[in-house]
């Protein structure tokens, strides 16, 4: 049975499990779907990688991003 997806949001941090060659060890997450954008918080060198491959990677997540949909204004106020 494979293992749950993991949760990822735009702007979450998270901490790999290797160091990036600049010495970093810290990304953010700058996009979604099937392959993810990460930024590293060091360099600022951005990569594309399948979702699969950073949840191996993915050591822990040192901070969330907003939640989904969870913008000031709200369908049909106004």
């Amino acid at each position: 049975m494979p293992a749950p997806i993991m949760d990822f949001r735009l702007g979450d941090v998270l901490r790999l499990r290797k160091p990036h060659p600049c010495g970093g060890y810290e990304w953010r997450v700058v996009r979604l779907g099937a392959d993810l954008g990460l930024e590293c918080l060091t360099c600022g060198r951005r990569v594309l990688l399948e979702r699969r491959e950073v949840e191996k990677r993915t050591k822990t997540i040192v901070s969330r991003g907003p939640e989904p949909g969870g913008g000031t204004a709200q369908p049909g106020s106004g």
